[in-house]
């Protein structure tokens, strides 16, 4: 089995973190895994550390993208085969790692986590969005990415090391869409996510529909602009 370190990103989290930490210790020891609290205002970093949690502590909040790149530049650093990101608040769940794992054993380079693979995706307001997005992907990939906004992602080496050393690499569909374009290949694994127990999602219908814009045009037109560095060896080290 590959090395495989789970990063989860965690803002505000102390309600969900110390369930969705434990179900991963109890019934998933064959994973390790991070808990990147990104610079919380709760006690997310105190129920980590009251129950010896593998953490990383920012001072500050850096946002989903900073927080899960400090998750794979650990695990670059520290010689894992692969990373998965799962979210503070339960919705990703483990027990799809597996297929995901073997997916990317077969070749692929990033494995989604889809809810739409096999699942028809629901006409509202808030599949808007996905569905713009994956229209952007196609015009710009030729391919076709059923659940572009899922952000339970699987990463290879390779993928780990260039999200561990190149500059605005967020776990978002504008820099799988990019990494499409590069070569990177991404395959789906149909899943099924939980709904959030406890606290409050920061996407709001408004927060939504601006997520939307934002990722569209960075597809269309920013990701031709960006400098990638794939030469650069990434130096490893110890656990």
């Amino acid at each position: 089995m590959p090395r495989l370190l789970i990063v989860i990103p965690a803002y505000n989290e102390e309600e969900n973190i110390a369930r969705v930490v434990d179900d991963l210790v109890r019934h998933y020891p064959q994973y390790d895994y991070v808990v990147v609290n990104d610079g919380s205002r709760d006690r997310t970093a105190a129920v980590c550390r009251a129950n010896g949690y593998r953490l990383i502590d920012l001072p500050v909040n850096l946002g989903l993208a900073g927080a899960f790149q400090t998750g794979l530049r650990y695990a670059a650093e520290n010689g894992y085969d692969c990373a998965i990101q799962l979210d503070a608040d339960g919705q990703h769940k483990p027990e799809y790692i597996a297929p995901m794992l073997e997916a990317l054993e077969q070749g692929a380079d990033i494995v989604i986590g889809s809810r739409f693979l096999t699942v028809k995706k629901p006409k509202t307001l808030r599949m808007v969005g996905s569905y713009i997005i994956s229209w952007s992907i196609r015009l710009t990939t030729g391919r076709a990415i059923c659940d572009p906004t899922s952000g339970m992602r699987l990463f290879n080496r390779a993928m780990v090391e260039e999200f561990a050393q190149n500059l605005n690499y967020g776990p978002e569909p504008d820099t799988i869409s990019y990494l499409i374009k590069n070569g990177a290949t991404v395959r789906e694994v149909q899943v099924e996510m939980g709904e959030r127990i406890a606290g409050q999602s920061y996407l709001t219908l408004w927060k939504s529909a601006q997520y939307m814009v934002k990722m569209s045009i960075s597809i269309l037109l920013i990701q031709w602009f960006r400098k990638r560095d794939t030469e650069t060896p990434y130096p490893e080290r110890s656990l």
